[in-house]
């Protein structure tokens, strides 16, 4: 059964337009014990992600991505150059994990989270509880629904 998350990227760091001209990325440098757990276990080949750009006026839903790579080991945490570089994860015992994206459907028109707030078909929906900071975040169906009819897209056309 496929189920449906939210990912957070800072604009300036992975913007949207970025995965569009990548065609594909894996998802690093989450450091996060939850976000690593639901990455390593819980998102699947086939799930859907919407894009999300964090840390930007107004923070905005870009895109739908899909997951193409299930969790692995993390080899940016390996990486000493990295700024994801942890010393504590080795390849013998990884203690982060990522997943590989690709972009679905780039949204006609972006929803922004004061356009979000104002729906309330998606309340309870975790990116809008108040201290919720997690970078990975499930979706429900019904608020994924929501979101997409908001730019102006509907479930059927992720397939």
């Amino acid at each position: 059964m496929v189920a449906y998350w939210l990912m957070k990227s800072e604009l300036d760091v992975y913007p949207w337009s970025q995965l569009i001209e990548d065609e594909w990325t894996h998802w690093d440098g989450v450091r996060n014990y939850q976000a690593r757990n639901m990455m390593r276990d819980e998102l699947k080949c086939g799930d859907y992600v919407l894009f999300y750009h964090s840390n930007c006026k107004p923070p905005h839903i870009a895109g739908v991505a899909i997951v193409s790579r299930e969790g692995y080991p993390d080899f940016t945490s390996w990486d000493s150059q990295s700024k994801y570089f942890d010393a504590k994860s080795t390849t013998e015992n990884p203690r982060w994990f990522m997943v590989d994206i690709e972009p679905v459907l780039s949204l006609s028109e972006i929803v922004t989270l004061p356009q979000l707030r104002e729906q309330p078909e998606l309340e309870g929906m975790p990116l809008l509880q108040r201290g919720q900071r997690l970078s990975v975040q499930r979706v429900d169906e019904s608020h994924m629904g929501c979101i997409l009819e908001m730019a102006g897209h509907t479930l059927e056309d992720l397939n």
